[in-house]
C-alpha cells in the first residue's frame, strides 16, 4: 500500500541520487578544469556552473537527510524533561522548521518567477538562473513535510 510517508521517502531518496550525481559532476568538472587548465585550456564557465550545481547538491540532499534524522541533535538536555514537554519542544522546533523553510521556498519561487520573467543568466556561459531556484523552491516545499511527518511521527510514538 502507498503511503503519503511512503512518496514522501521516495521523492527524498530520488532527490538524494540526484545531490549525488550533481556532486559527481561537480567533482569530475573541477577536476577536469585543474589538468586543462595545467594545460593552458581551462573549462570556461567552470566557477559559474559549480556554483549552481552546489546549490542543488545542498538543496537535494535536505530532505532524505531530514527523513534520515541526519542532521545534529543536541537532546542531551531534553531527554531528562518529561515525555510531553519533550514532544511539545520538538513540535514546536518543527513548526518554526516548517514555517522558515515555507517562507524560503515561497522566496525562491517568486526570484525565480523573476529570473524567468527578466531572463537572467550565468555572464558567462549563459545558464539560466530560474530553474535552480525552481527545484531549490521544491525540495523547500518537500521539506516542509517531512517536518509535518515527523510532527506526526512525535505523537504516535507512545515511547519516544
Amino acid at each position: 500500500m502507498i503511503t503519503p510517508l511512503n512518496l514522501l521517502q521516495q521523492a527524498g531518496k530520488y532527490l538524494n541520487y540526484l545531490a549525488g550525481a550533481a556532486l559527481t559532476f561537480m567533482m569530475l568538472l573541477t577536476v577536469g578544469d585543474v589538468l586543462l587548465r595545467a594545460g593552458g585550456r581551462p573549462i570556461v564557465g567552470t566557477y559559474e556552473i559549480v556554483a549552481l550545481t552546489l546549490a542543488a547538491v545542498i538543496g537535494f540532499g535536505i530532505p532524505q537527510t531530514s527523513l534520515e534524522r541526519g542532521h545534529i541533535n543536541m537532546d542531551f538536555l531534553l531527554e531528562k524533561l518529561p515525555l510531553t514537554v519533550r514532544r511539545a519542544l520538538d513540535t514546536a522546533t518543527r513548526l518554526i522548521c516548517f514555517s522558515l523553510f515555507a517562507l524560503i521556498g515561497y522566496n525562491l519561487l517568486e526570484m525565480g518567477a523573476s529570473y524567468r520573467i527578466s531572463g537572467e543568466m550565468t555572464a558567462t556561459v549563459r545558464l539560466p538562473f530560474y530553474p535552480v531556484a525552481y527545484g531549490l523552491a521544491f525540495c523547500c516545499f518537500l521539506e516542509c513535510l517531512v517536518f509535518l511527518s515527523e510532527i506526526a511521527r512525535i505523537w504516535r510514538k507512545p515511547n519516544e
